[in-house]
């Protein structure tokens, strides 16, 4: 059972400071309420998270994954293997300036569930997990990483 969600909105800083909070993985715990941990098991040669190791839970369910990044100048995509709970997972943002020092940013999830989860229960975690990778991603690029 594949489910897609993706909105978007409009962040008030450049695509280089939204790109540094999400390769931000170690502190991605404390503005993303769906992560209870996150660690990078290896790194790009530039710095950049490649593999991360994660534990989510979203509605009383938790999950580990595997993470696998690629990064752009102006886009951050990543891919998981089969977990527990889903068959596989695609999640990516696309990042386009808007004016001076505001960013357009795009979200996009799919996830392929390993069970039939009910359609209502679905429509929940979506809204849940949009208005964390959004809303949470905003007021942190708007604070200090050390904030």
């Amino acid at each position: 059972m594949a489910v897609r969600a993706s909105s978007e909105l409009v962040i008030e800083a450049q695509p280089s400071a939204i790109l540094e909070a999400l390769a931000d993985i170690d502190g991605v715990a404390s503005w993303s309420s769906l992560h209870k941990e996150a660690e990078v098991l290896d790194r790009y040669p530039d710095g950049k998270p490649h593999h991360v190791k994660a534990t989510v839970k979203i509605m009383g369910i938790s999950d580990r994954e595997i993470l696998e990044y690629h990064w752009g100048d102006d886009w951050v995509v990543w891919d998981a293997a089969q977990t527990l709970q889903q068959r596989g997972q695609h999640g990516e943002y696309n990042l386009t300036p808007v004016g001076e020092d505001k960013t357009r940013v795009r979200f996009d999830l799919i996830l392929d569930l390993a069970a039939p989860v009910p359609d209502f229960i679905v429509e929940r975690a979506k809204k849940l997990v949009l208005d964390v990778a959004l809303e949470n991603l905003r007021e942190r690029v708007m604070r200090p990483a050390s904030a």
